[in-house]
C-alpha cells in the first residue's frame, strides 16, 4: 500500500488512515486498536528531511496503533514562519493527539505562540520530537518551552549516543533496550527540566560527560505531552526502537497504553 502524505496547502488537510491489509496477520497484536486515534502530525521547517521523517512516522506509528494521521507540513525550509492553521482558534478541536516535529528557531511572535501553547494546556496530548525543542527558541516568552517541559537552545555534534533508561517501569520504556545506541543524531544540551517533566532515558555528552534527558514525559495544563530530543537524521526515523518509542509515548498521551 503506498502511503501518501498531505499537505497542508491554503486551508485544506487530507487525512489517511491506518492499518493496511498486509498488517493484517492472524494472531499479531497490536499496541493499540481500540477507536481510531486522530492524529495532527505538524511538520517543516529548516534542517531536516520533513517529508521522509512524516512517512516514517505515520507508516511505522501505524502499524501498531489504529490511528488516522492528518499531515500539515507548511512554512517552507526555512527558521521563521506562522502557519495559517493556528489562525482557527479550534485548530486542534478535530485531533486526539498532536505531533509537533517543526523546526522553526527564530519565530518569535508571542501572540501566535500562545495560539498553539493556549490549546494544550486546555488538554490536548502532544508529542515532541527533536527540533521542536529549539523552535520557538529565540522567544521572550517561556510558554512553549513549559509546554515542551524542557529548555534547549543548542546541540552537540552528530554521533551514535547510547541512550540509558532510569525509568523502566513506566509504561512507555516497556520493552526499551537496556542500552539503545542511535543512528548517528545530535545530542540536544538541556539547560532546564521544567518542574512537571519526568526524565525517562538520558545520554552522556561526549564532549562534557553530562547526562541530558533525552526521553520524558511532562504535564502541561490538563495535557500530557511526551518528548525525545533525538529525530534529526534519516536513519532515527528508520529505526524500529525510535517509531516504537514513538509509538508507545503517543498511547501514552492519549492515556491508553
Amino acid at each position: 500500500m503506498i502511503h501518501k502524505i498531505a499537505l497542508y496547502i491554503a486551508f485544506t488537510a487530507i487525512p489517511f488512515t491506518s492499518f493496511a491489509e498486509s498488517e493484517k496477520k492472524i494472531g499479531q497484536k497490536k499496541l493499540y486498536s481500540g477507536e481510531k486515534i486522530k492524529a495532527l502530525l505538524i511538520t517543516g521547517g529548516c534542517c531536516h528531511n520533513y517529508s521522509f521523517q512524516a512517512t516514517a512516522l505515520t507508516t511505522g506509528i501505524e502499524k501498531q496503533v489504529n490511528i488516522e494521521f492528518t499531515v500539515i507540513n507548511e512554512g517552507g525550509k526555512g527558521t521563521r514562519a506562522q502557519i495559517s492553521l493556528y489562525d482557527d482558534p479550534k485548530w486542534a478541536d478535530p485531533y486526539d493527539v498532536v505531533i509537533h516535529n517543526e523546526c522553526f528557531a527564530d519565530t518569535v511572535n508571542s501572540d501566535y505562540i500562545r495560539k498553539i501553547t493556549k490549546a494544550h494546556e486546555s488538554g490536548k496530548p502532544a508529542l515532541v520530537i527533536h527540533c521542536a525543542m529549539h523552535t520557538y527558541r529565540s522567544a521572550k516568552i517561556d510558554d512553549w518551552r513549559k509546554f515542551l517541559g524542557v529548555t534547549s537552545k543548542r546541540h552537540e555534534h552528530k554521533a551514535q549516543y547510547p541512550v540509558i533508561p532510569f525509568a523502566k517501569k513506566h509504561p512507555i520504556m516497556n520493552g526499551f533496550p537496556e542500552k539503545w545506541i542511535t543512528p548517528k543524531d545530535e545530542l540536544y544540551v538541556i539547560e532546564k527540566l521544567w518542574p512537571n517533566s519526568k526524565p525517562l532515558a538520558f545520554s552522556v555528552s561526549e564532549r562534557t560527560g553530562k547526562k541530558h534527558a533525552v526521553i520524558w514525559t511532562t504535564e502541561f495544563g490538563k495535557a500530557r505531552v511526551f518528548g525525545t530530543t533525538y529525530g534529526h537524521s534519516d536513519e532515527t526515523f528508520k529505526d524500529q526502537v525510535f517509531i516504537d518509542l514513538l509509538a508507545r509515548g503517543l498511547v501514552w498521551s492519549v492515556g491508553k497504553l
